[in-house]
């Protein structure tokens, strides 16, 4: 259903160029869940934005490479094109549901906007549509959330509507960038087993992005980390936790809280983050990384493919 290749996505400021997305390749099947994990500011959503051409062009120059969904390149789609696809074949739940959701109008009003917009219903069906998505998010009181404006919400609701909203015209593919953020434990856990839910019965494939490798875990076939704009490693998604082959995945996974901790300090990645501005040379992550070597500063090491189509791009593996 979707293939990105060598996708490159760049922003100058100040007069230097800011690679934020740098050669990153994936493919997901129909039915199935990518799990995108990295810290802030590694790119994962502008590579997930740029499918939807999202990411506003300038400041963005989309440098290179080709996303295909259904065969066709949305890099080289028209405007008019990208508009058909936009919450129709492709939905997005957007990272904070209080900026996404407009403030001075109704849960309904924007709800049947969306709707209206892709399908040929008059207002009575549209609402008609609209309550129904609300109850099939399970939200146990549709039609007051259906008459409320977002902010009289908690985060939990409206993320339920967010997610309404990116289903309302059964979508191909469900982008979803964040979507338990600033929600406590026991509501995340509603959340990401209704998006579940949501795929298995309507066949539908997700894009997950997320900070949490615990959350992805329990819900993706398939993982790619990303660091400092690039892939580290993409794999099925028990071979990459049980069998992490990048310094950087292996930091992730032991950096995890677990029950049986307790109040144990948690092992931490050394380091900070290079800044877009001054990425150093060769693997973005040997400034961090306790197996670098010469190699690792001046040369940016190719991706390797094991079996399974586990794939790395590390030094340390060729």
């Amino acid at each position: 259903m979707l293939q990105v290749n060598d996708l490159r996505v760049y922003f100058r400021t100040g007069g230097k160029q800011l690679r934020a997305v740098d050669g990153v390749s994936f493919s997901l099947e129909k039915g199935k869940t990518l799990g995108i994990v990295g810290e802030s500011g590694c790119g994962k959503s502008v590579a997930c934005m740029s499918i939807l051409r999202l990411v506003q062009s300038p400041p963005a120059n989309y440098a290179g490479g080709e996303i295909l969904f259904d065969g066709r390149d949305t890099l080289k789609l028209k405007e008019k094109q990208l508009r058909e696809l936009r919450g129709a074949r492709i939905g997005m739940i957007f990272q904070e549901p209080m900026t996404a959701l407009n403030p001075v109008y109704t849960v309904g009003q924007q709800l049947c906007e969306a709707i209206r917009l892709h399908l040929p219903l008059g207002r009575g069906e549209a609402k008609d549509l609209a309550m129904d998505l609300l109850r099939r998010v399970r939200v146990t009181d549709a039609a007051r959330v259906y008459e409320s404006f977002p902010f009289t919400l908690s985060g939990g609701l409206r993320q339920r509507v967010m997610i309404a909203s990116a289903l309302a015209c059964k979508p191909d593919l469900l982008i979803a960038d964040e979507p338990t953020t600033a929600l406590d434990v026991t509501i995340q856990s509603g959340i990401m087993a209704l998006l579940r839910r949501l795929r298995d019965e309507t066949g539908m494939a997700v894009i997950l992005i997320s900070h949490d490798l615990n959350l992805v875990y329990e819900s993706a076939d398939h993982i790619l980390v990303m660091y400092s704009g690039r892939v580290c490693e993409y794999a099925p998604a028990d071979a990459l936790v049980n069998n992490p082959l990048h310094p950087y995945t292996a930091g992730l996974i032991n950096s995890r809280p677990s029950g049986s901790a307790g109040l144990a300090r948690l092992p931490a990645i050394p380091g900070n983050v290079p800044s877009l501005e001054d990425k150093p040379a060769g693997c973005p992550f040997h400034t961090r990384c306790g197996h670098s070597d010469g190699r690792c500063g001046t040369e940016a090491p190719p991706e390797t493919i094991y079996e399974g189509g586990h794939r790395v791009a590390c030094w340390r593996n060729r």
